[in-house]
């Protein structure tokens, strides 16, 4: 089996026995010793495992520090998974939560975990070799995007969890807020992506549910077979909007060859000429499972790349604050401006 998880990192310990005594009872195998570990990757939210030798869950709160609530929306996440399992298989089943902060210094929920590979910088060495294991896994990504846009919300009850009228609207009018808390300088170049998308509103097609952080690193594909996937992840922001905002999302977090070295570094998954799917083609294999028209998806990349620099920036000033010890973050510092500027030269292609 793989083992997928580290050390608990020091600065984001929580008491063990405090958690153990809460959640003694209301789970099976709670009665057993409990010994957390942590999931290293992702960059927000941390994750836990829960290992009580006959069963493992999976904890999930918010980063350390103060954060914007509607972003690390543990109570939201929790709502969601704790219905969508039953229309959609690749969403974990949550079981608990907890809103009092007291117990591991935050609120949280409890979910199931799921076992397989999460593809992040470089290829597992389980699907290196395997034949067109890239294009595979492009595919199972797009198509588990367009069955989830096909979720009858309604039906699983999820009607109040967000309104879909104005939702690209709020999108870019919350994102723009954000940056003016998070940014460390003024970039010109924000404030003409914000003035541009304000300006250039698409038609929405339609409503569904919306992931809102739909990108490779998110998704867990089965150990012997990348092309079917076992979990979809990080539910926090889920809502109910323009589907096409998750297309552009995952847009803005693709790369492929001949991307600037910035943008390569920013991606979310493998870079270099490996035989993944090109924007275009997750583009048009989206059109073609999901039914929707994308003529206007250079709008919402745009979109996916400016929310992809508040997110940035975001991260970088938690950093900068002493908030999270992750060196990863340092290097955000110059990542900032060069995606605003991404951003400002799609909006203008």
């Amino acid at each position: 089996m793989i083992d997928d998880t580290i050390d608990v990192r020091p600065d984001e310990r929580f008491d063990v026995e405090a958690l153990a005594s809460y959640l003694q009872g209301k789970l099976p195998g709670t009665e057993n010793q409990l010994v957390v570990r942590q999931f290293g990757g992702g960059a927000a939210n941390l994750t836990y495992l829960l290992d009580y030798s006959t069963h493992e869950y999976v904890l999930r709160r918010p980063p350390l520090g103060p954060v914007a609530k509607t972003a690390h929306d543990m109570a939201r996440e929790y709502k969601v998974l704790s219905v969508l399992y039953r229309a959609f298989p690749y969403a974990p089943r949550a079981f608990l939560y907890c809103e009092d902060p007291q117990i591991i210094g935050a609120d949280f929920f409890i979910m199931e975990r799921r076992h397989g590979i999460v593809v992040r910088r470089s290829i597992p060495a389980q699907f290196d070799g395997l034949p067109r294991a890239q294009r595979r896994m492009s595919e199972a990504l797009v198509d588990a995007l367009a069955a989830f846009h096909a979720v009858d919300y309604e039906a699983l009850g999820l009607s109040g969890l967000g309104k879909p009228a104005g939702f690209v609207e709020r999108q870019i009018e919350g994102w723009y807020r954000r940056w003016q808390k998070a940014k460390l300088h003024d970039l010109p170049e924000m404030d003409a992506v914000y003035a541009w998308l304000k300006e250039n509103l698409p038609t929405a097609p339609g409503s569904s549910l919306v992931h809102n952080d739909f990108k490779l690193d998110n998704i867990m594909l089965a150990a012997g077979d990348p092309g079917r996937v076992v979990a979809v992840f990080d539910w926090d922001m889920c809502t109910l909007g323009d589907p096409l905002s998750d297309l552009g999302a995952l847009l803005s977090y693709w790369t492929e060859p001949g991307d600037p070295p910035y943008m390569q570094a920013l991606a979310m998954m493998p870079v270099g000429d490996m035989g993944f799917m090109t924007r275009d083609e997750l583009v048009q294999r989206y059109a073609q499972k999901s039914g929707r028209s994308v003529s206007n998806i250079n709008f919402y990349h745009a979109l996916g790349l400016f929310r992809l620099t508040v997110i940035i920036a975001q991260i970088y000033i938690r950093y900068k604050r002493g908030q999270t010890q992750d060196k990863r973050f340092a290097a955000f510092e110059v990542m900032i401006p060069l995606l605003a500027r991404a951003a400002q030269e799609t909006a203008a292609s």
